[in-house]
């Protein structure tokens, strides 16, 4: 499958610090790619680099095989843009922002025209679109800049938290926006979230970066896969005792370890779903009152502090848009 978008050895370095180091990936065409990463790892240097908004100090990045530094122009006409923060006018329309930036594409009336009220209609706002953006909610707003970044029919849709700051409604609202953005547009999605649910809902491939390098890429599936503690079983059982227990259950083939705490037992094991009927048996037979079976399957945040040694929920709940100054080092303003 052709390359969207294509890195090869991107290094970016402010002084003596490395903001990117030698970064290589490759986004394929119809994918959502999404950029896992604490605060401060790297995702938004590397965007901002994608945008043609600052120049790397080596290596290379194509967009739609055009060159991010010699062909600026085309790379800029094949991107659309979804900064974090809320940048639409409020003083004016959905309609008059829709037309400014088409008109910025230097789209032709009527397919100008046409575009903006397809485009309101399949975010909804097609009634709201003579109404003042300040009289939108936040999620009208967040649809609008999406419907505004697809104004000009571009391959490549980037976003930068898209929906931070949003109610679980309108976060899934945008979420089936953008899925259905990708089968009528054949979009190729790359974003930024600090949402795991968000990720592995949307994402096909998902790279997690840290220090400027690129630490894990992967399938969410593919990444569960990489890291050593699988599921868990929870075991809380009454009447029988626990260590004598933990020795049967840990004689269950597909038990990795097991460890004693309080009224449970606490089972590792690579497929949970699979061993609890074998695990609740064995404990049956021995006497065991089991009053409560809990299964803690592998999350994308399992995986993130695997590779990262730290939760993303920790990470700064704001920080300054891509498209605003964001992507330089501390001792500069990172």
């Amino acid at each position: 499958m052709a390359a969207a978008i294509d890195i090869v050895d991107l290094t970016k370095t402010y002084g003596e610090l490395k903001a990117l180091d030698s970064v290589t990936l490759s986004i394929p065409e119809g994918d959502c790619f999404g950029l896992l990463g604490p605060n401060g790892a790297g995702k938004t240097t590397l965007i901002r680099i994608l945008t043609t908004l600052i120049r790397p100090t080596s290596g290379a990045a194509r967009v739609n095989s055009f060159d991010v530094v010699k062909d600026r122009a085309h790379v800029r006409q094949r991107i659309g843009v979804v900064p974090q923060a809320m940048t639409s006018d409020l003083d004016l329309t959905g309609f008059e922002i829709m037309d400014i930036y088409a008109r910025f594409y230097e789209m032709e009336k009527k397919e100008r025209l046409e575009r903006i009220d397809e485009l309101l209609g399949m975010v909804g706002l097609r009634e709201r679109a003579g109404d003042l953006v300040a009289t939108y909610s936040g999620g009208m707003r967040r649809r609008l800049e999406i419907a505004r970044g697809l104004v000009h029919k571009p391959s490549i849709l980037i976003l930068d938290e898209p929906t931070i700051g949003l109610d679980p409604q309108s976060r899934h609202v945008v979420w089936e926006l953008l899925e259905s953005f990708r089968k009528t547009d054949k979009l190729t999605i790359l974003l930024t979230t600090h949402y795991m649910e968000e990720a592995e809902s949307l994402c096909d491939h998902v790279a997690i970066i840290d220090y400027g390098k690129i630490v894990a890429l992967d399938t969410v599936e593919g990444l569960k896969r990489q890291i050593p503690q699988k599921d868990v079983v929870e075991l809380t059982v009454g009447n029988i005792d626990l260590q004598e227990a933990s020795q049967r259950v840990a004689s269950v083939p597909a038990v990795n370890s097991v460890v004693v705490k309080d009224d449970r037992l606490i089972v590792a094991t690579d497929n949970g779903a699979n061993a609890i009927p074998e695990l609740v048996d064995g404990i049956k037979r021995m006497g065991g009152n089991l009053t409560r079976v809990l299964l803690k399957q592998q999350t994308l945040e399992d995986v993130f502090i695997h590779f990262t040694g730290r939760p993303i929920r920790e990470e700064e709940a704001k920080k300054v848009s891509f498209l605003l100054g964001a992507g330089v080092p501390t001792k500069w303003g990172r």
